[in-house]
């Protein structure tokens, strides 16, 4: 389970709890969203974050992360404050807002 700000997510149970409230997050926004908050801090590009949800050599354009990213923005409300957008490099999970 990680537990970062107001989100508790729980990979054994696929779920993602935001102030005690459960998401409902497609496969692709649970697996990007667990991806970058276990590494806060960290920067990743679209490609990176690619290969760590799907696997090599998955057939993907970058735009369609940023679709991705902006879904689950929308879905985390004022929470998706803390993926923040790396200007010509990709994304991270914000340690702090």
């Amino acid at each position: 389970m990680i537990q970062i700000h107001d989100l508790q997510i729980d990979s054994g149970r696929h779920r993602v709890l935001l102030k005690g409230k459960q998401l409902p997050l497609t496969s692709t926004e649970f697996s990007l969203l667990k991806f970058l908050a276990a590494r806060p801090g960290w920067v990743f590009t679209r490609y990176q974050l690619v290969d760590a949800v799907h696997g090599n050599d998955y057939p993907v354009t970058d735009r369609s992360v940023d679709v991705q990213i902006v879904g689950l923005r929308k879905k985390l409300g004022t929470a998706g404050e803390y993926i923040e957008t790396v200007r010509g490099v990709g994304y991270r999970f914000m340690e702090t807002i």
